[in-house]
């Protein structure tokens, strides 16, 4: 079993009913369970496109799948619940990102491991540094890039830990 963090988002439609949606189908997907969720947070939106905010969370999913194998499975339930991947940064309905798989460094064509940019962005590290404090991120703790990163205009919306739960 290997223990996996994701990162969740979205801003168009229902997003918290989205990333719901997903971490249900990951949790009833043989090979993976949803282990804990962070809180919900509403973060300014990031990129070079006109957009609303966002909605963001992390998970910690215990697999006995690879890291591959997960990427495929986070990248099938984005396209049930219709994400349009046409522009790059754009707005989505949902977003399932890979962080950190087990502590494995990989360098694919699909997936790099950890995430390249994750102790970058606060809409990242702000829930998973809830979940996860201690994760070691780029040679420091979750906590500690954190830390380091403006959370400005980041507000707290869905504290409960089983938000995602109900259907």
């Amino acid at each position: 079993m290997t223990v996996a963090f994701l990162g969740l988002g979205g801003n168009l439609g229902d997003p918290v009913r989205a990333m719901a949606t997903a971490l249900r189908a990951l949790d009833a997907a043989p090979g993976t369970r949803v282990a804990e969720v962070s809180s919900v947070y509403r973060t300014p939106p990031w990129g070079p496109v006109e957009q609303p905010p966002f909605l963001n969370a992390c998970a910690r999913v215990e697999a006995e799948i690879d890291a591959e194998a997960l990427l495929a499975r986070c990248l099938g339930i984005e396209l049930s619940l219709h994400r349009d991947r046409s522009v790059r940064w754009g707005p989505r309905t949902v977003d399932l990102d890979v962080l950190d798989f087990g502590g494995v460094v990989m360098r694919g064509d699909r997936l790099t491991l950890p995430h390249p940019r994750m102790a970058e962005r606060a809409f990242v590290m702000v829930p998973l540094a809830e979940i996860a404090p201690d994760l070691s991120v780029a040679g420091a703790t979750a906590a500690e890039c954190l830390a380091r990163l403006d959370t400005s205009g980041i507000v707290r919306l869905e504290a409960s830990p089983d938000w995602w739960c109900a259907g």
